[in-house]
């Protein structure tokens, strides 16, 4: 369709926009222009989901048939825990979902669209069918849409078409949802939002797909680990307690509640909660966790990958001089400079904010013509400006592109051919400055007879001279660089400035080994696998090697990071097991990465690795402790089956004794991390949690055992004795080894959060108390006599220092 007459239709002004009024009317007619619900979690999904365990289910169903056959109480009660605990779960689990939405919000990625006739930056999720889009470099395609404009437009299709070189786009032609501007300039018709783009379309239909992280695929073999030990132990429990002519049902409950209790229900929420917390926590620091699962890999990097622009440096260009060939100073150069970066559009950078903010030139008797925007393979940015009756075209960039398309020199008011002389001359000017730290661009112009220009007017230009930029070192930048290195983590500059530059900038850090891109590409990449961990530099590079050494250093076995905010830092990020990106970054860096900062700065980056460290290490606390405790329960009770002429507890009792100890772990999310567990990279250790469960568990094992002799044998209970007795035992471990096995050192010697603490001491209080109220008559737990209740916590005394001896023996065993 005519471009005109599809504006049309779209009721769309091409020069003014859509008005805010007519475009609020469309975002409720259509919706948010998301391949997702807005929503993501309802509360209702969130709530259902609580239920989603087999085991748990199981449970449901045969409590309501318990509840047809007769027992209606005892099945109400077994349908009221479960629900009541899922309630927990849920609120737990809802907190942490709306902290992570209203971080996500502080990092919106924005488009820019013309509304009431002036352009306005909105969220991307805003932009509706009609809308006009202006495009950048940097930008993302917010939506599909048909070009009205279009200058050396070049655009990466890669997430719709797999192929990783841009394609030049010109008017008329489509733009797609999801695609990212490379460089170039458009103005486009927006005609399709969400789930109706393209991209949409081919989001619903792999919705259900998505790429584990390894922390996510540990998690997933250890909860299958689980539920096979469960099911096991169900099919045993269940038939050892039908041979001895149990009740069946009731045997059948027993077993399932027993299930419950060996797989860590609570994890997922366990795990939301822990990260959603860690992820405020960075956010305090300045970083924001735009996908929870990262917060594992970015407490387990130990190589951090980062421009020195803005991270290393203060990241603020400072024009220090304007040089001809001979090193003097030349106001002519700075005037051409002025003009390029005044008229250019593509998109901002320190260099031209460094120049337009030396001093002002007066711009008004000259008139643009055209652009060709700076791309990362040119490196130079060229504009055609009018000026009385002459048309000027003027290139700016990195000096040896600029030497490229240079056969003049003008020096001293005349115009001499670039011999090679010259050149070497120039050469040896660029070299002294880059030695000495400074950034060097050149300038080169040239008297055209055209309106427009195109990349092959780029050549016979006139080489005037260079601009000479300072960017000097953030002030701690080298105390923070130590601090990343105690911490286990290597700082690796990737940068496309010149040798010398990076030279001067590692020398002051102590990051001496230079590699550059020339001599990069005499590496087979089979060899580069050892060659990335000798060096701490690689200057000069292009886009694409900066990924092929990301990918090097991954497999050299490294948890790697990449800091990147352009568009050209992009194919790196999407390698890096860590993606970060800044604020002030372009859009499709925010887009790409996984964590943006606020603020770029090392020292933020640092606050927020050891947080993401914290969040893990408190993870694996609750798997540490649940697992180890619940492992031991199982076996006991299976062991119990076959010793007891009774059930040793009630179905209510077991879950429970699970809701109480629930509660008390909802706490582990804000309990301190000692020191020594974030010193270095942690990663996820199924061998190491197998061990610990096992050690831990048959510990817990032992100590059932001594109760139960102690109870038979010892005071030769009833069966309602027993189940009181046992479950005030059993809780009570379950309670004081969460404050035992949180650290690795004495217990003593590691103070636990104040709620952690309190939570375990009101839980562990309510259940001594429960056997004197109603409650307790309900769930038939009743008050033990003094001598019992005291030998009870003789055999708890008993196994907390037995379980705070091993743990030592533990540690010194086996390293984690």
């Amino acid at each position: 369709m005519d471009i005109l007459e599809l504006a049309r239709k779209l009721n769309t002004d091409l020069e003014k926009g859509l008005t805010q009024e007519e475009a609020q009317k469309r975002l409720k007619l259509y919706g948010y222009n998301t391949v997702e619900d807005k929503r993501s979690f309802s509360d209702i999904k969130l709530f259902l989901s609580q239920f989603k365990s087999p085991f748990i289910l199981l449970l449901l169903a045969a409590a309501t048939l318990s509840f047809f056959l007769g027992d209606e109480f005892e099945s109400i009660i077994i349908l009221l825990i479960v629900i009541l605990g899922s309630v927990v779960d849920f609120f737990q689990e809802r907190s942490a979902h709306k902290t992570i939405e209203s971080l996500t919000h502080l990092v919106k990625v924005k488009a820019t669209v013309l509304r009431d006739g002036e352009k306005k930056d909105i969220p991307v999720e805003e932009v509706v069918r009609g809308d006009v889009v202006i495009l950048t470099a940097g930008d993302i395609i917010p939506a599909d849409c048909i070009l009205v404009e279009s200058k050396d437009l070049f655009v990466n299709e890669s997430v719709l078409t797999g192929e990783s070189y841009p394609v030049e786009k010109e008017k008329g032609q489509n733009v797609f949802m999801g695609s990212y501007v490379v460089s170039g300039y458009g103005k486009a018709l927006c005609i399709a939002t969400g789930k109706e783009t393209e991209f949409g379309k081919i989001a619903s239909k792999y919705k259900d797909i998505k790429v584990e992280t390894d922390f996510e695929v540990g998690l997933r073999r250890f909860g299958y680990l689980l539920m096979q030990v469960a099911f096991i132990m169900i099919i045993l429990v269940f038939f050892v307690n039908v041979y001895f002519h149990r009740p069946v049902v009731e045997s059948f409950l027993f077993a399932l509640s027993l299930s419950i209790g060996i797989t860590p229900t609570l994890l997922p929420a366990i795990v939301t909660v822990t990260l959603s917390f860690g992820a405020k926590k960075m956010a305090e620091k300045q970083v924001i966790v735009k996908r929870l699962v990262s917060i594992q890999n970015f407490g387990s990097m130990n190589v951090l990958c980062t421009d020195k622009t803005g991270t290393i440096t203060q990241g603020v260009m400072k024009v220090v001089g304007f040089k001809d060939v001979e090193d003097k100073t030349n106001d002519e150069i700075f005037h051409y400079a002025y003009i390029n970066a005044f008229f250019q559009t593509g998109f901002k950078n320190p260099i031209d904010d460094a120049i337009l903010s030396f001093k002002n030139l007066d711009t008004t008797k000259y008139h643009k013509l055209d652009e060709i925007p700076y791309d990362f393979n040119r490196k130079r940015l060229s504009i055609l400006v009018k000026h009385e009756d002459k048309n000027i075209l003027i290139s700016k960039g990195a000096v040896k592109n600029i030497i490229e398309i240079s056969r003049y020199l003008k020096i001293n008011g005349n115009t001499l051919p670039l011999t090679d002389e010259l050149k070497s001359k120039i050469f040896e000017t660029l070299d002294r400055y880059s030695e000495n730290g400074y950034r060097v661009i050149g300038v080169s112009y040239k008297f055209i007879d055209k309106n427009s220009i195109d990349f092959s007017d780029e050549s016979d230009m006139i080489f005037i001279g260079f601009l000479i930029f300072e960017d000097p070192l953030k002030l701690n930048v080298e105390k923070v660089i130590e601090e990343l290195d105690q911490k286990g983590i290597r700082i690796v500059i990737l940068t496309g400035d010149n040798r010398f530059v990076a030279k001067h900038i590692g020398e002051k850090l102590g990051l001496n080994k230079v590699l550059t891109s020339q001599e990069l590409q005499n590496i087979h990449p089979d060899a580069l696998v050892k060659v990335v961990e000798n060096y701490d530099i690689f200057a000069e590079l292009t886009p694409s090697q900066k990924e092929d050494i990301i990918q090097a250093l991954r497999k050299a076995g490294n948890v790697v990071g990449f800091i990147g905010d352009g568009v050209n830092d992009v194919p790196a990020m999407k390698v890096a097991d860590v993606s970060i990106s800044v604020d002030n970054a372009v859009d499709i860096a925010k887009e790409s990465a996984d964590i943006v900062l606020l603020k770029n700065d090392l020292e933020v980056i640092l606050a927020g690795i050891l947080e993401g460290r914290k969040a893990f290490i408190n993870t694996l606390k609750y798997l540490f402790m649940q697992t180890s405790s619940n492992f031991g329960n199982i076996f006991s009770m299976a062991g119990a089956s076959f010793i007891i002429p009774f059930l040793p507890l009630l179905p209510k009792q077991v879950l429970f004794q699970n809701f109480l100890t629930d509660i008390a772990v909802v706490s582990i999310p804000k309990d301190r991390v000692d020191e020594d567990w974030i010193r270095q990279p942690k990663k996820w250790d199924l061998r190491f949690i197998k061990y610990f469960m096992v050690i831990f568990g048959l510990l817990s094992s032992v100590f059932d055992f001594i109760t139960f002799l102690t109870l038979i044998y010892g005071f030769k209970v009833t069966p309602e004795e027993f189940r009181s007795g046992w479950f005030i035992e059993a809780l009570l471990t379950q309670l004081f080894v969460i404050l035992i096995l949180r650290t690795k050192f004495r217990f003593y010697k590691s103070k636990p959060d104040k709620y952690l603490l309190y939570t375990v001491l009101i839980v562990a209080f309510t259940g001594l108390a429960i056997p004197f109220t109603p409650l307790g008559n309900i769930l038939e737990l009743y008050p033990l006599n003094s001598t019992l209740f005291l030998a009870i916590l003789a055999i708890v005394i008993g196994y907390i220092v037995l379980v705070e001896t091993v743990k030592i023996w533990f540690y010194k065993k086996i390293h984690f």
